[in-house]
């Protein structure tokens, strides 16, 4: 069987990039009405994407996009919230060597803004429009460190809890509606758009080891020996928006090649 999304209006928050990019290709590869909403529209767009620049984390810029998609479009069937950000942070230096790596208020606030707030937003004002038709669903992309917790990423981790958690409860609140509500957790992945060399630089301190050693090892944590594809979390994503995963919600799906701590 195929998947298909056709005459389906999929909106991806933070699709311009990394895993959101990949996500937006696989639904319009489905034959999916795609569009994406990320903090600046790129230079290089994929055809037959339209796309919305809005700060997830700002409930009036989200309201008006929103009834913008609304307004072009007739109806929104499928959100993925996929918008977020991860700067590592220590709780205190550990390392006693540099102190910039130490999770700060405006840093925290950041994160949660965008990871955690912008979610309730997109998700809420989305959810207004498919309850009204009572039909819809929500697919909010996790991590594997949510799960799990992340050495020097507790802030990023913690928000990724939450959406685990907001998977959880608004699949029972918004089921009797005909909505779906489920999460994707992706591991560790071959690189994204969040993979900049200060970020790199952050994680290397927080992990207190040389940035070359970084991307290596990995394959021994991974059970089936490799990184992660973007193509596999989009594919993924497009087949829990379809009606093949019809019965499928308030669960989130761990893929990391089988990766845990156990």
């Amino acid at each position: 069987m195929e998947i298909s999304l056709k005459d389906k209006v999929v909106v991806i928050t933070g699709g311009s990039s990394g895993i959101g990019k990949s996500i937006a290709g696989s639904m319009r590869e489905c034959s999916a009405q795609t569009i994406v909403i990320d903090l600046t529209i790129p230079s290089e767009k994929m055809e037959r994407v339209t796309y919305y620049a809005c700060d997830v984390s700002d409930g009036l810029e989200v309201r008006r996009t929103i009834q913008q998609i609304i307004e072009a479009f007739g109806t929104i069937d499928v959100l993925v919230n996929n918008a977020g950000i991860n700067k590592p942070r220590l709780l205190v230096d550990i390392y006693g060597k540099d102190s910039n790596y130490v999770l700060t208020e405006e840093i925290y606030d950041q994160i949660v803004g965008v990871n955690q707030k912008g979610v309730f937003l997109c998700s809420q004002a989305a959810a207004e429009v498919m309850v009204k038709k009572r039909s819809g669903v929500i697919i909010n992309i996790s991590s594997e460190s949510g799960m799990e917790g992340s050495l020097g990423q507790s802030c990023y981790a913690a928000t990724k809890g939450a959406v685990n958690s907001f998977t959880l409860s608004w699949a029972k609140e918004l089921g009797p509606s005909n909505i779906r509500v489920v999460g994707v957790a992706p591991g560790i992945n071959e690189k994204t758009g969040m993979t900049s060399p200060e970020l790199y630089e952050a994680f290397a301190y927080t992990r207190n080891v040389p940035i070359e050693q970084l991307d290596t090892g990995y394959e021994k944590a991974i059970p089936l020996g490799r990184l992660g594809k973007l193509s596999e979390i989009g594919q993924l994503t497009a087949f829990l928006a379809s009606d093949l995963a019809s019965y499928i919600t308030g669960t989130t799906i761990n893929i990391s090649g089988g990766k845990s701590r156990g």
